[in-house]
């Protein structure tokens, strides 16, 4: 079965900083949990992001039992949105849409993560048990860290 996890977030800052920060695949590791031990792999010189980049990482997101895991971009609409998608990892299906969206206020950030888990049934009790509690905890650390970086920063007195 497919899930989806939807958020969004208000950030304080123009679009080109938006879209720098999170197209860039090494600022994963900065809004990623630190118990989940996340590491890019890749060597990503200039990490400009292009439809067709491959991005392994190792991940620990259960038990803390390293797995592998690759993205590829397969969508890429500069300032405005782009796509990852697992090509080998522990989820059956990973697809997560990035969307940048310009306002008076800063950006608006969405993001849609399409994911369902391997092993049927199996999966499904794992999903309602474990996985669905996991990534909205990861969100939510990911949501506070954006929070602190771009929105709760101290005026110049």
């Amino acid at each position: 079965m497919t899930h989806r996890l939807y958020r969004e977030q208000q950030v304080n800052c123009d679009i080109e900083t938006a879209w720098k920060f999170f197209s860039a695949a090494n600022n994963l590791s900065v809004i990623t949990p630190p118990e989940m031990n996340f590491t890019v792999l890749t060597d990503l010189k200039d990490d400009e992001i292009y439809e067709g980049m491959l991005i392994d990482y190792t991940v620990s997101p259960l038990f803390n039992i390293p797995m592998k895991w690759q993205t590829e971009i397969t969508q890429v609409d500069f300032e405005n949105s782009f796509t990852d998608f697992q090509k080998k990892g522990p989820y059956k299906l990973w697809n997560h849409f990035h969307e940048f969206i310009e306002n008076d206020n800063g950006v608006l950030i969405r993001d849609t993560v399409d994911y369902e888990l391997p092993m049927g049934f199996l999966g499904e009790i794992a999903h309602h048990l474990l996985v669905k509690k996991k990534l909205e905890n990861i969100f939510n650390f990911r949501h506070q860290v954006l929070e602190d970086m771009f929105n709760n920063k101290k005026e110049a007195s």
